[in-house]
């Protein structure tokens, strides 16, 4: 598929999920809130000011952190208007929302310290793009704390990627690709970036910390 053909199965599939997303009534995405305690657990161990939540949905993510740091500068930026227009409707002070995509990233140079970006990456038709544009924005120290999804075996990256996703395509979702560790290093190399930790934790789960110098 091409990339504007990927973007559009994630736009139908999550203007759906919107009003959802942060039920109970989740289904799938209820895996996305095992992402949480692990993000803030990783930002709470440097300072931050200024923080961008890619592909940030409803704004989950957001929501838990203004709660905690009610005093830090928000952005959230997602790629689905119905997800931006119930993060909006939340009214969070300070925080701003944007309909946008995550591979050109519509902000300054060096405008955040912390870039976080949770089950959404591997919806990306275009990861190099993705990793240029954290890089441009991110300040100098400033932290990509990337979640997603990922397997050890090789073999099963493989299968993911070439059976199971394309299923899911027929299902209606917008999945391009899983990753492993040694393409992630490869994209953060080629962004000018440096991949701090790389780790599967639980079922599936990709935690990775990539570093600004």
């Amino acid at each position: 598929m091409t990339s504007r053909e990927y973007k559009a199965l994630s736009v139908k599939e999550f203007t759906k999920a919107a009003e959802i997303y942060e039920s109970d009534h989740a289904g799938v995405y209820n895996i996305c809130k095992k992402d949480y305690p692990d993000v803030l657990a990783e930002l709470e161990k440097e300072p931050f000011t200024d923080l961008l939540d890619c592909g940030c949905g409803t704004a989950p993510m957001i929501s838990l952190l203004h709660e905690k740091y009610p005093e830090k500068h928000y952005t959230g930026i997602d790629l689905t208007p119905k997800m931006i227009e119930i993060a909006k409707a939340k009214k969070l002070p300070g925080v701003s929302f944007v309909l946008g995509d995550c591979e050109n990233l519509p902000f300054s140079d060096r405008s955040f310290d912390a870039v976080i970006c949770c089950e959404s990456f591997h919806h990306y038709p275009d990861p190099q793009a993705f990793f240029n544009s954290v890089s441009r924005v991110l300040r100098p120290n400033g932290r990509l704390i990337l979640r997603d999804m990922t397997m050890n075996s090789a073999v099963k990256r493989w299968f993911c990627n070439h059976i199971e996703i394309p299923l899911f395509h027929l299902a209606g979702k917008g999945d391009v690709r899983i990753y492993g560790r040694s393409e992630i290093q490869e994209l953060c190399r080629k962004a000018g970036l440096s991949m701090e930790s790389f780790e599967k934790r639980g079922f599936c789960r990709l935690h990775c910390v990539i570093r600004k110098p």
